[in-house]
């Protein structure tokens, strides 16, 4: 078999209003990248190769875990989800929420996207199609890969995988946490879901505070 293993950024700017000022590491971020990595590295994982997206927050997060090289593959940038959150306020009248009311606005978010009533800068049609193309690109029997990316393309890796309706999908991205390992196992033309949302690097009582999702 081979394996994918998608790993979510640490934590960004939680407190932004726009992409460009979320896009950086917070220090708790940049240290949530160094645990991964040292943790990888004490249990000798090993990976073929590393992609990460464009994205600073993506850099930041590979180069902490000790893979500043890795390939860049910009099909694993995230959704503009600020353009579809103001597109929403806009057409529906749905305000943009604080950073504990996304459970019940990504949901909105979704549905909306998915019926093409709202897009930022592409369709839920194109986001799907790059997420899904990089994964089967990155799919490969007796190959390990480790892809640096965002909550809502592992959202939609799991809907690719899963067959999950827009609002399942987006039930699945709300817990996503910081810094989170998934992994997904290769057979043939086949993904399966092996590990979800873990964080075995913030086991420890003194990083219950570093269990963060956004």
């Amino acid at each position: 078999m081979g394996e994918i293993v998608l790993v979510r950024h640490g934590q960004a700017n939680s407190s932004a209003q726009d992409e460009a000022s979320y896009d950086r590491l917070s220090d708790l971020g940049h240290r949530q990248a160094d645990w991964l990595g040292r943790w990888f590295a004490d249990r000798g994982e090993r990976f073929d190769l590393v992609l990460s997206g464009s994205l600073r927050r993506h850099r930041e997060t590979a180069a902490g875990m000790g893979h500043a090289d890795a390939q860049i593959d910009a099909r694993l940038n995230e959704m503009d989800y600020f353009n579809l959150g103001r597109a929403l306020e806009d057409g529906h009248g749905v305000p943009f929420p604080g950073p504990d009311d996304f459970a019940a606005h990504v949901p909105q978010v979704m549905r909306a996207w998915h019926a093409a009533e709202i897009r930022g800068d592409e369709t839920f049609v194109e986001f799907e199609a790059r997420v899904t193309g990089a994964l089967i690109d990155a799919a490969e029997e007796g190959r390990r890969v480790l892809c640096v990316t965002s909550g809502g393309v592992i959202g939609m890796a799991l809907r690719h995988i899963l067959g999950l309706d827009p609002e399942r999908m987006a039930h699945v991205l709300l817990p996503i946490r910081n810094s989170s390992v998934h992994r997904l196992l290769v057979r043939g033309e086949q993904m399966l879901l092996a590990e979800f949302n873990g964080t075995p690097h913030l086991d420890a009582h003194d990083r219950a505070h570093a269990r963060t999702t956004y």
